[in-house]
């Protein structure tokens, strides 16, 4: 470990003013002292973020060289106003965007280890004595401006100095006094803050392909990483190039670090994002607790470093159910981030929303409404018109629909959608999201003409940004067609339906849930149209695949069975949809207990056939287990459904003849009816209620 070569770019920053180590003003005459002092001075007050008398002292060590450099532009970066109004983010366009799950990252707040060789070079003596050339000098002078023009948010003239230094550097015909290696890096670097991932990309495999075997390993570990984390924000990440970079990273720099170090907890905490993105969520918090163990024994609690982990963390814990210890990671990353980066920061932003997620998810919604209000208030200050500010609005829709607030919920999707298409573009999904989120809204209203407009427009961006035969494309044509369905436009509803299925399975195959899912669709369709046998076919085929996948206690398996008992009623047979439902009832409470609403759906039209059958006793015991859960369930004292199953009853007494029991039933039924405020002309003693078929509609709006 001893024996490795150092890296060529470390140095220990100055303590004193380089002018106070100058040698007697006689030895002036060697230009190449001239050139060093001049060289180091400008490191030093690069240093000392005195940009103006840095950038002088480089501009001199130039024109020593006779090397050129526009001197308007260079005189510009030593101006005190940076091209980034937020101090908090790397990118000169201040559009960082979101990289997957991660958002806090690619900022330089936290580490993701890309800007291995940050530092800038003095001309020392082991320095000194690689020069041989005034271009080899100039190298490390344009090298030194590189750095301090990503100081100063000046990507573009950085990275024309980083590619004259590497020029230059490849020009040499001995190892040059700046490696390669550390020019790509930067190069690269600068290429990665401003998401030009593909071309980073290629910049860091060149860095790889430079290294020789000499090299500094600790430095081609760091290259290592920086090429897992390119491949894991790539627009389509490739989780296993990512993980086998950053694993013989890791492997590396324990072989000469140990465990504690702050580079192997960076390493830990990339390998973490890499299992949790592929659902991976315990082995995601192995390496995020590890890595928290690590950052938190080096930096201290109160690092920000330590607060990216946390949100990892905790990211992960709400993935996986755990609200309460989410909950604690996020308050923990408060605590650390609000004093560094100030209330009206992106990333408070979104912890405050992620916190809002949480109490929405356990339904405590004015926690969750506060918390989103906070959210956006933040995000807006912070901001501005950005994605994230259209997400946050998007979810409190998302909480108002779920409370059947259809008015609030309106208001902030429109308010999304304003944003969304302000700031991104035309074709981006988030559009199609909130467009269908709309669309619901005047779906349950009945409105279904303005609902068709949304989802014709969803549809138009997904064909344009997709293609024909995306699977995202089937999705928005079964709202469609539910839409058709419900106006009775069967004949339209079963066109749309039919293409739906054509394109999941060309996409997935035939035994898929979303393809069940469409054949069910097509069921309800056909039986609208009289064509029971169709119908039957096509649910008998849902079913097979529901069973296949998700076995036989799942309420999809249920609704199917409901739906096939619902064939044989209408064919008159009756024996077989009394298996069918008694099937039904089975998987129902074996999948949501037995006093679950489906349940009681199902005992009422059981309750029915026994009826219909005259089998009077059996239809009894199945309307009394459905006045049970009815009343088990009910917050309220008069229930209009419980008088109305009380009026099942009682029709059930007057065909057994059982005339005290007919009246004291209709007499609390017609009670209750009166307590509700609804007419009790609506209960008879005559008739029953017509089947129907069980149709899964959307519970909730698609989150942004």
């Amino acid at each position: 470990m001893q024996n490795d070569t150092p890296s060529m770019t470390t140095h220990v920053p100055l303590e004193v003013s380089p002018v106070e180590r100058l040698p007697a003003c006689g030895h002036f005459d060697d230009p190449l002292v001239s050139l060093s002092f001049l060289n180091n001075q400008g490191v030093y007050y690069l240093q000392k973020a005195d940009f103006k008398k840095s950038i002088g002292s480089f501009q001199h060590a130039l024109q020593l060289l006779g090397q050129r450099f526009d001197p308007v532009r260079i005189a510009a970066l030593g101006c005190q106003d940076d091209s980034c109004s937020d101090p908090a983010c790397d990118s000169k366009t201040c559009d960082c965007g979101v990289s997957r799950d991660s958002y806090i990252y690619q900022r330089r707040e936290y580490d993701e280890g890309m800007h291995h060789f940050g530092e800038p070079i003095q001309m020392d003596m082991e320095t000194l004595s690689s020069i041989s050339s005034n271009d080899e000098a100039a190298i490390v002078v344009f090298y030194n401006i590189g750095q301090l023009c990503l100081l100063r948010h000046k990507d573009e003239e950085a990275t024309e100095c980083f590619a004259r230094a590497l020029y230059l550097a490849r020009s040499c015909t001995r190892d040059s006094p700046v490696s390669p290696v550390a020019i790509l890096h930067n190069i690269g670097y600068i290429q990665y803050r401003n998401i030009e991932l593909e071309k980073a990309l290629s910049t860091f495999r060149d860095a790889l392909q430079a290294f020789r075997p000499t090299s500094h390993k600790l430095d081609y570990a760091a290259t290592l990483n920086c090429l897992g984390v390119l491949y894991f924000h790539l627009p389509k990440a490739d989780t296993n190039s990512a993980m086998e970079n950053y694993s013989n990273a890791l492997s590396i720099r324990r072989q000469f670090y140990g465990n504690e170090h702050k580079d192997v907890g960076t390493t830990l905490n990339n390998i973490g994002r890499v299992h949790y993105i592929k659902g991976e969520y315990d082995l995601a918090l192995v390496h995020y607790l590890e890595a928290l163990r690590i950052r938190r024994s080096l930096l201290g609690k109160n690092h920000l470093d330590v607060a990216a982990t946390l949100y990892n963390a905790g990211q992960t814990f709400h993935q996986k159910g755990d609200l309460s210890k989410a909950l604690k990671y996020y308050k923990e990353f408060m605590r650390i981030t609000v004093p560094k980066l100030g209330q009206n920061h992106r990333d408070v932003a979104i912890m405050l929303k992620c916190m809002a997620q949480i109490y929405h998810e356990q339904r405590e919604y004015e926690k969750a409404l506060t918390l989103y209000g906070e959210a956006l208030s933040v995000g807006r200050a912070a901001l501005g018109m950005h994605a994230e500010v259209a997400s946050t609005l998007n979810k409190m829709g998302n909480l108002f629909y779920e409370r059947g607030d259809f008015d609030a919920a309106l208001e902030k999707y429109q308010e999304g959608l304003s944003v969304e298409r302000a700031v991104l573009h035309s074709l981006h999904p988030n559009i199609t999201v909130t467009l269908t989120n709309i669309g619901q809204i005047h779906k349950q209203r009945g409105e279904y003409s303005a609902a068709l407009k949304l989802y014709k427009e969803a549809l138009d961006i997904q064909v344009k940004s997709l293609g024909e035969t995306h699977p995202s494309v089937a999705v928005t044509l079964s709202n469609m067609g539910l839409i058709h369905y419900q106006n009775k436009s069967y004949s339209k509803s079963l066109d749309i339906y039919q293409e739906a299925l054509r394109i999941r399975r060309d996409a997935f195959g035939e035994d898929h849930l979303d393809v069940a899912s469409s054949l069910n669709s097509i069921g309800l369709v056909l039986f609208k149209l009289g064509l029971h046998q169709m119908a039957m076919q096509s649910f008998l085929e849902s079913l097979r695949i529901r069973r296949s996948l998700l076995g036989d206690a799942h309420r999809d398996v249920a609704i199917i069975l409901y739906n096939i008992a619902t064939i044989h009623l209408e064919r008159g047979d009756e024996e077989e949809a009394m298996k069918c439902y008694k099937e039904t009832l089975r998987v129902e409470r074996a999948a949501l207990g037995p006093d679950h609403s489906d349940v009681v759906l199902t005992l009422q039209y059981t309750a029915q056939v026994h009826r219909q059958r005259g089998e009077l006793e059996e239809a009894l015991d199945c309307y009394n287990e459905v006045l049970r859960i009815q009343r088990k369930n009910s917050t309220e004292s008069a229930d209009a459904a419980i008088a109305r199953t009380l009026n099942n009853i009682a029709n059930v007494y007057l065909q057994q003849g059982s005339a005290k029991q007919v009246v004291s039933t209709m007499s609390e039924a017609t009670r209750i009816m009166k307590q509700t405020g609804e007419n009790p002309d609506e209960l008879r003693l005559t008739g029953f209620h017509k089947y129907g078929f069980a149709v899964l509609f959307p519970e909730n709006a698609a989150a942004a």
